[in-house]
């Protein structure tokens, strides 16, 4: 939804508004989109709108104000002030976190004060030239898009002027609660059960120093790298894939053989991604993560129940439900459609294709510092590499293997549209056994899938593949990309 009478557009996307700085992403527009907020939150009808109260949510009015954090970026902590100002001139009260944090934290900031709404200024995995706003509901999660379209419609054409000094806002420790938090839900035993050591790469994100410290305080070796402030990230994006993380790699290289055992962990920009490394270097993606941590729940702490999978997440996880006998709901890409089954239901765990995980117990949000303790819980309780980990998940539940490929393409929404328009009876010479489009379009064959979906905050074009085998999966990415660069713009 655009801004009305000409001025530049703030559109939230997937999950939140996401802009390049200094051209849409600038002062300006960030006070423009604080109005918005003190606009909607003061709306006379707002608690009549809600659909999360519908989910058992609590409403919470105006008077209880807004919560306000931010991450590791080019000058994110500038931003967040001039919003916070902006919040107060409207007269919602607003408190300001005193350093940058990891998303979850905030979210969890938004629980535990009992505030209204929770907003954070980060771009999350987007590459440095990026920073963004994202919006947390009173539940402690992302906004469903019903709250993000009623603070577009209410953007005003001129950005205000903040009279309130930064100086006078009110600046609060969120990092200490969210640390309790997290140490209620690690398992001490397990942790500390056998040695391992832990490489902590936070890829100059919010959440760096975090895992480290709780795992000192048990006496669990660590070691942190890309654990300072950078915001050009080293040069690459924050996001935690296999051609990011070559310096963990190169970390668990120089340690290989003088531990008994090694995992590496690694959380994105404003740490609420994970994956993960085994001790010879190899990359476990987000799915392996995902399936490690089902499996620790389910296998080592003897939990149960439902779990959520979105669109893009590999069919392994759906495998492992049915042998655990646990219920799958699936649903589209984007962490806010987790939210509803989190906040309704008991869920065990939910996640997406990008490494987002929430647990039970926690808040409904992805979390990577809790992610990175649980896969080093595993690795400690069972007294197993991560290498053997992952044998045995393919050894019962596979073989699998999966990629995405990203491509940066103007058409990408014309892409999915084709696909939709005519779904092809054959692609790579393969035979198409069925058709889903809960998101994008996904093309299912005999023993894998492939699906195209376009970005809701950038103009890339991402194409996911699980198969068999890894020929087969470069096979079918490979002409998935020399479709869509067939097709023209319309």
């Amino acid at each position: 939804m655009a801004s009305r009478g000409g001025a530049e557009p703030v559109r939230f996307g997937t999950d939140g508004w996401r802009a390049i700085i200094a051209d849409t992403f600038t002062f300006a527009n960030v006070a423009r989109a604080a109005a918005g907020l003190a606009a909607y939150l003061r709306a006379p009808d707002r608690r009549r709108n809600l659909i999360y109260i519908d989910w058992g949510a609590e409403y919470r009015g105006v008077e209880q104000g807004v919560v306000i954090g931010y991450d590791t970026r080019f000058l994110s902590a500038e931003f967040a002030a001039h919003a916070a100002c902006t919040l107060a001139d409207a007269e919602v009260p607003v408190v300001l976190s005193d350093r940058f944090i990891p998303t979850p934290a905030l979210s969890l900031a938004v629980v535990d004060r009992r505030a209204a709404i929770g907003a954070v200024l980060t771009s999350s995995h987007n590459p440095p030239e990026y920073n963004g706003l994202k919006i947390k509901a009173s539940y402690g999660g992302s906004a469903p898009a019903s709250v993000t379209d009623e603070i577009e419609a209410r953007l005003p054409d001129r950005p205000p002027t903040p009279r309130t000094d930064p100086e006078e806002l009110e600046h609060v420790d969120l990092t200490t609660p969210y640390l309790d938090r997290i140490r209620s839900l690690v398992d001490v035993d397990r942790l500390t059960a056998s040695p391992v050591h832990v490489v902590v790469d936070s890829m100059f994100g919010s959440a760096q120093g975090l895992v480290v410290q709780l795992l000192a305080e048990h006496g669990v070796d660590a070691t942190q790298i890309r654990g300072t402030r950078d915001v050009l990230f080293g040069g690459v994006k924050p996001e935690p894939l296999e051609e990011n993380v070559t310096p963990l790699r190169d970390a668990i290289g120089a340690l290989r053989g003088t531990h008994e055992r090694l995992i590496g962990v690694v959380t994105d920009g404003d740490g609420d991604r994970i994956s993960a490394m085994d001790e010879r270097g190899r990359f476990i993606d987000a799915h392996r993560t995902y399936a490690l941590i089902l499996r620790y729940l389910v296998e080592e702490r003897g939990l149960t129940g439902p779990i959520v999978v979105s669109f893009n997440l590999s069919d392994m996880i759906r495998k492992m439900a049915e042998a655990y006998g646990l219920e799958v709901t699936e649903i589209p890409i984007g962490f806010k459609h987790a939210a509803e089954h989190i906040v309704k239901r008991d869920i065990l765990i939910a996640g997406e294709e990008s490494g987002s995980l929430a647990i039970r117990g926690h808040i409904p949000e992805r979390d990577g510092v809790l992610c990175s303790l649980l896969l080093t819980e595993l690795v400690a309780s069972t007294g197993s590499s991560p290498s053997e980990l992952i044998a045995d998940l393919h050894r019962r539940f596979g073989p699998q293997t999966y990629r995405r490929r990203d491509i940066k393409i103007e058409t990408r929404i014309e892409v999915v549209k084709t696909l939709l328009a005519a779904p092809p009876d054959r692609f790579a010479g393969r035979p198409v056994r069925s058709v889903e489009t809960l998101d994008g379009i996904k093309l299912r064959f005999a023993d894998g899938w492939l699906l195209f979906r376009a970005s809701g905050t950038e103009p890339i074009l991402r194409m996911y593949c699980e198969m068999e085998t890894e020929e087969d999966v470069d096979t079918l990415l490979t002409e998935a990309e020399t479709f869509a660069r067939g097709v023209p713009p319309r």
